[in-house]
């Protein structure tokens, strides 16, 4: 089977393409590993090169990321069932206050399609929750998403909870969502700002390989 078939499936959105075409790679005796790295991968990075060089917006990206989610949840228990490891371990969810998830569900698909373990603590996390997550498995990174400008405050929580449990050390902090910016990520000792999901990638890998 041919690989590319997959990535421009990833690439146009099909999502019951992207179906078919895991299930016959798998029983083709095509390892769930492969179809993530050779597969998956390669066609979500391509979608994350089009949305930064503006040939795709956020629709295209969503469609896609749902392709590729498609034939991830297929080869997903695969992957769990054996030793193979993950680019690295992401926690990620909108900070206490904020019911918005649009944004942080597209990074956590593209995530996932770049090969990172993801846990989605989904929104309204408090720090307790987070802290929690990390406490319970060795965390690479937490991503921290929020929407309304009155629940940015909560970012400064989540990271002041994240240094008291002497976790930060291991674990870096990216946080990402309309009304934040650098300065703001900065100000509250983030490591990282991500403007979009595409960046939130990129710049994760950075971070992680750091």
């Amino acid at each position: 089977m041919n690989f590319e078939d997959i990535q421009n499936m990833v690439i146009t959105g099909d999502a019951k393409g992207a179906e078919s075409w895991t299930n016959e790679a798998l029983e083709a005796g095509i390892s769930a590993k492969d179809i993530i790295d050779l597969g998956l991968i390669v066609g979500m990075d391509e979608v994350g090169r089009r949305f930064k060089a503006e040939e795709y917006y956020m629709p295209e990206v969503l469609i896609s990321a749902r392709a590729m989610t498609t034939s991830m949840n297929i080869v997903r228990p695969l992957i769990a069932a054996s030793d193979t490891t993950s680019r690295g371990r992401v926690v990620i969810g909108t900070v206490h206050g904020d019911l918005h998830d649009i944004g942080k569900n597209l990074v956590r698909m593209m995530f996932e399609g770049a090969g990172y373990d993801v846990r989605d603590l989904g929104v309204d996390v408090t720090a307790e929750a987070f802290v929690k997550a990390v406490e319970e498995k060795p965390t690479d990174l937490v991503c921290l998403s929020a929407l309304l400008t009155t629940t940015m405050d909560s970012m400064d929580v989540i990271v002041k909870a994240l240094e008291d449990a002497e976790l930060r050390t291991t674990t870096k902090v990216m946080v990402g969502g309309a009304p934040l910016s650098d300065a703001f990520a900065q100000k509250i000792g983030a490591d990282a700002y991500a403007p979009d999901a595409a960046a939130a990638v990129e710049t994760a890998t950075e971070l992680i390989s750091a």
